[in-house]
């Protein structure tokens, strides 16, 4: 491991860099950088090899045994580290009590495919992090592997979505900024549209095949091009006196409506 070096005022560029890293999609966009901020995460990024540049410590975070074990684990990879004031780093992770451990990460980038054969969830201008990080981790749990965001989303790598995915990006091939309409004609699963009403009852419908769920912002819904180009459109039945669900548990009952019918198939 190189030296450390300390870094305790909000002036030092260094610093200033970092903020922005952590706090401004487009910056993340145009450096193809993240940061991922906890023991959980950081681990994740070890352990399944993603090129990280650079470990963040606080202060105290440094003595933490956990902490300590993690990096005396990766002594040999040789990535260089900066410790933070404690208040620098609270600044940096956005949390109040972070762990005192974090990741400046290059953000994966998966080609294209040129057709996709299993299962798929498309996300259309779907703005919340939480939402984005939630729908991640369920699509992960569900065994879908491949998310296809498109233009309007919160940006999957994120430090938010990071931590609301926690490691489901592990499992995941995910793909921004995509036009959703093109990617829709590469897919061989049959394309559901989540609709909150006027679609069949997402109980009635057979769902042991590949599909692409198609689950739109959380106030307009898909687009309506989306919608046209699907081949079925899908309502969750809900008491009468409910609008909707939040799209991130509408995510979840679909996927895992999907993985109940196919273990009831075998």
């Amino acid at each position: 491991m190189s030296t450390l070096r300390l870094v305790t005022s909000r002036a030092n560029p260094v610093f200033k860099a970092l903020h922005l890293l952590a706090n401004d999609a487009r910056t993340q966009r145009a450096a193809g950088r993240t940061l991922a901020d906890g023991i959980h995460l950081v681990a994740g990024c070890l352990n399944h090899a993603l090129n990280i540049q650079q470990l963040l410590l606080s202060e105290s975070g440094q003595h933490h045994p956990e902490i300590a074990a993690l990096i005396e684990a990766h002594a040999d990879k040789g990535i260089e580290r900066l410790v933070l004031s404690d208040a620098l780093f609270r600044e940096l992770s956005g949390v109040a009590t972070p762990t005192g451990i974090a990741a400046v990460i290059d953000i994966p980038q998966p080609s294209m495919p040129t057709s996709f054969t299993a299962d798929v969830v498309m996300l259309d201008a779907i703005q919340d992090a939480g939402n984005v990080g939630t729908i991640l981790r369920t699509a992960a749990a569900a065994g879908v592997r491949d998310v296809v965001l498109g233009a309007g989303c919160a940006g999957a790598w994120t430090p938010r979505v990071l931590r609301a995915g926690q490691g489901a990006h592990w499992a995941l091939r995910i793909y921004e900024q995509a036009d959703l309409l093109a990617t829709l004609n590469q897919c061989r699963g049959t394309s559901v549209a989540t609709v909150a009403r006027d679609g069949v009852s997402l109980y009635a419908l057979d769902l042991r095949g590949p599909r692409v769920w198609l689950l739109g912002n959380e106030g307009a819904g898909l687009s309506l091009a989306l919608m046209n180009a699907a081949q079925d459109r899908v309502t969750i039945p809900m008491a009468q006196e409910t609008e909707s669900l939040n799209v991130a548990a509408a995510a979840a009952v679909c996927l895992f409506e999907a993985v109940r019918q196919r273990q009831s198939q075998g």
